[in-house]
């Protein structure tokens, strides 16, 4: 994978501002630390860093096709999985390549088929291309946003980047977050809406749409969405469907010229993706798989059942690795390490994230990379096959995001002169407006209808936070995290499941568990779900109460802005205790709720945050 970045002004010559663009290209490093170059033209100056994939030497950017006396440079991160389809439609039209990579097929079928290009891309991406003959900047981001795509418009200059600190850096971005940033950070952190770079100058690309820039100015459309239809399909036929696509996209996932590997928590979902890989492996002759999964230090002494955390992982990490035989690595986390790691997740997000959540995959990344180049994981098979415990409630109608009880009760963390926002008028609108997009089967029962509903709102919100945490957690340590759950034939497919069948055996994710039957041992697939694991050790507990402590009584501390001390200090006086709903989730609870306001004030401090509010 790769870091894009770009700058094209219509009436100005920019030509002479590479220096600026440059130092934005070093931000993205971390993402690309294998290549990096810059394209200039009067009006556009497009930059990239790479990470090497596929065709090291072929596939170097920004590159740039010339068909008769038309230019076109591309700037592109992600990763096609049908490029020999479209490559072969393509020279059959009188095409020739260059390289053997996906980059400039699909610059090529950009100048084939213009913007009617995205209906023949399955992967992931999100991408630039200057057309020099027309003065015109097509940007693209892939259906369900797994490669990030920011934006800034203003005074003419349109600027993109793969991350937000890549446009801090210009000189026209300012740093700003005004009320609707402030209610984002506050009503939906750590998700944000479809649009929003939180700071008040940066938008982002939505996911399944792309934006053209040209002397008519700017213009965003949607070029996929999830289509409503009924479920024709019977529940054997289901099954033997979502089978087939699973393991032929897990597959085709692990094409690379360098290492891959997977994430196994020994959960269904990466257990499924081990497998396959692990299968495939041995077919193709490839060595033996290497696995990774997370632990923290005495976390087995510390650790209690609760509704969401019903069962520890390490038993059935074990039970896969004796299982498939795979060369495993645990990787256990120091708790100190852990929290002192809350900076460098805070860098890498360019915001308030997850807390340790973030912080954990930050450092479990930073390890693998050293075996690894890819890895494969099991993000988004939740969302999309109804993993998670709200699927399974009963509801008259959604009138909020499931996973946001705490929505009220965040209020408190604000002082007094911010307590007047209306952070929960903010998210019930957010959450309908989103139900809202969707169109009705005539004669659909309720309970079919709501599971539509709290799948869409799950796959628009929930999934790409996560998706969100996974790009920059693992990129910025130059690590390429693929999920094979996230394709979007899959996920087009399951969406309009019934809830008898998305919730076979009247199980979270029955479906799912009976389709891949057989590909894993029965007590791995039979096993209640379990989240991400968290570390439960007071030692952490501990050591982010006194990181927060210092920030509460720095008088100079920016957080100062937004919370209610006396508030803030209780939080921290009682461990975390005192905040009586998770922030968010299933994870973020006291521990999370004192880190993520770490994460406010340094990230405020980091990025010389201005509040405008």
């Amino acid at each position: 994978m790769c870091g894009i970045v770009g700058w094209s002004n219509l009436k100005n010559n920019i030509r002479e501002h590479s220096d600026i663009m440059e130092k934005m290209i070093e931000t993205l490093k971390l993402r690309g630390p294998d290549s990096g170059g810059l394209k200039v033209y009067n009006h556009a100056l497009i930059g990239h860093r790479r990470l090497a994939i596929v065709d090291p030497t072929g596939g170097l950017q920004p590159m740039t096709k010339n068909i008769g006396n038309r230019e076109y440079t591309i700037c592109y991160n992600g990763e096609l999985y049908n490029t020999e389809e479209i490559r072969d439609d393509l020279i059959s039209k009188g095409y020739e390549f260059d390289s053997y990579g996906d980059t400039e097929v699909l610059l090529t079928s950009y100048i084939e088929y213009g913007r009617k290009c995205v209906d023949y891309l399955n992967g992931i991406f999100a991408f630039a291309i200057w057309d020099e003959y027309n003065q015109e900047l097509f940007l693209c981001r892939d259906p369900l946003g797994i490669k990030p795509l920011f934006y800034s418009y203003k005074n003419g200059d349109l600027i993109f980047a793969s991350e937000i600190k890549t446009l801090l850096q210009h000189p026209s971005v300012d740093s700003i977050v005004d009320k609707d940033g402030l209610l984002e950070l506050i009503s939906l952190g750590p998700a944000r809406t479809l649009n929003s770079g939180i700071f008040r100058d940066i938008k982002e690309v939505p996911p399944a749409f792309y934006l053209i820039f040209n002397k008519n100015g700017i213009t965003l459309s949607q070029y996929w969405k999830l289509e409503v239809r009924e479920h024709e399909d019977d529940v054997e036929t289901t099954k033997k469907k979502v089978r087939d696509m699973l393991v032929n996209i897990i597959e085709n996932q692990l094409v690379s010229d360098v290492p891959v590997c997977t994430f196994l928590s020994g959960g269904l979902d990466s257990s499924v993706i081990s497998a396959v890989a692990f299968n495939k492996f041995k077919q193709d002759n490839l060595g033996i798989l290497n696995t990774f999964s997370i632990d923290y230090e005495d976390n087995e002494k510390y650790f209690e059942k609760n509704l969401y955390e019903p069962n520890s992982d390490s038993q059935y990490v074990k039970r896969m690795v004796d299982f498939l035989g795979s060369n495993h690595h645990r990787i256990v986390l120091n708790n100190v390490d852990l929290a002192h790691s809350l900076d460098s997740a805070t860098m890498a997000s360019d915001l308030p994230g997850m807390a340790d959540v973030d912080s954990s995959l930050y450092l479990f990344a930073k390890e693998v990379r050293k075996y690894a180049t890819v890895a494969l994981s099991g993000e988004c098979a939740d969302e999309v096959f109804g993993g998670y415990p709200w699927f399974t409630r009963e509801y008259d109608s959604i009138e909020i995001f499931p996973w946001s009880n705490s929505i009220e009760y965040r209020k408190n963390i604000l002082k007094s002169d911010l307590k007047s926002l209306p952070i929960e008028n903010y998210v019930k609108q957010t959450c309908r407006d989103c139900i809202n997009k969707l169109d009705k089967i005539p004669g659909e029962s309720h309970d079919d209808r709501i599971i539509r509903e709290l799948t869409y709102l799950n796959i628009k919100y929930q999934m790409l936070t996560l998706i969100n945490r996974k790009d920059r957690m693992t990129m910025s340590n130059s690590l390429e995290g693929r999920v094979p759950y996230a394709d979007k034939v899959l996920v087009q497919y399951a969406f309009n499941f019934p809830k008898d069948i998305k919730l076979l055996n009247r199980r979270e994710k029955g479906l799912l568990r009976e389709a891949v039957r057989g590909i894993v041992p029965d007590d791995i697939i039979d096993r209640k779900k379990s989240p991400y694991p968290k570390t439960h050790n007071p030692i952490y507990t501990r050591e982010v109460s006194i990181m927060l402590r210092k920030i509460l009584e720095d008088k100079n501390s920016p957080i100062h802005q937004i919370v209610d001390y006396d508030f803030v200090s209780r939080l921290i006086d009682t461990g975390g205790v005192s905040f009586k709903q998770p922030w968010y989730g299933q994870l973020m609870t006291g521990p999370q709720v004192i880190a993520y306001l770490i994460q406010l004030n340094n990230w405020m401090k980091f990025y010389n945050v201005k509040l405008d509010i």
